[in-house]
């Protein structure tokens, strides 16, 4: 069975995803860090970061697994590589290219073919299994979202820097040309904007358990 959440950057996807698989004892999958590992990979490759078609070379060379819930590139653990500021800076121009998209997408499938899984992401109900037995999206206001990230500290930028990022990556994600950012209209909407992490995947399972 696969349980698809998707929404926007900084909205807590990851978190409640952890959780709601950790209560159901399903795999966890998130897609973003796919892309990020992308970035990674391509940002310590020495090629050039402006072309598009080096990202996809990147892509195509590189081995991604997943091991414990974490992701591996070519046997090594980069999963505390993929939240920096470099990769947040390109990640989503990468995550636009149709190519890497596909890449992704197949490598997700395989992964988790014949598994119960929670996969968290963009377009996980729209594109990558548009067929899951139950689809989420969890929506939130931008400044909402800032505030989030802001007090994980993980970032070097000021919360009005770390708003306008989340808006630039919203605009990229809406219009994207394969996997742009949308609820399925199939998907049980769920605005977390004044709820907490807890309430969220209190409501996440109290659905799933209707299903």
């Amino acid at each position: 069975m696969i349980l698809a959440i998707d929404g926007p950057a900084g909205v807590g996807k990851s978190t409640i995803a952890k959780r709601v698989a950790e209560k159901l004892q399903f795999i966890y999958i998130n897609s973003g860090n796919f892309y990020r590992a992308i970035t990674f990979a391509h940002i310590t490759s020495g090629r050039s970061r402006n072309s598009l078609e080096a990202v996809v070379a990147t892509a195509e060379e590189i081995d991604l697994t997943l091991s414990d819930g974490r992701l591996h590139l070519s046997g090594k653990d980069i999963e505390d590589e993929l939240h920096t500021d470099p990769v947040d800076a390109l990640v989503a121009q990468h995550s636009a290219v149709v190519e890497i998209r596909h890449l992704v997408n197949k490598t997700i499938r395989s992964l988790t073919t014949g598994l119960n899984a929670v996969i968290e992401g963009r377009d996980i109900g729209t594109v990558v299994y548009p067929d899951a037995e139950l689809k989420v999206y969890l929506g939130a206001s931008p400044d909402g979202r800032a505030r989030r990230r802001f007090q994980q500290g993980m970032s070097e930028k000021t919360l009005e820097e770390l708003a306008d990022n989340i808006r630039m990556r919203d605009e990229i994600d809406r219009n994207k040309k394969e996997g742009s950012l949308k609820v399925a209209e199939d998907a049980f909407y769920l605005d977390t904007s004044l709820l907490t992490i807890e309430e969220v995947c209190e409501r996440v399972l109290r659905k799933f358990h209707e299903s």
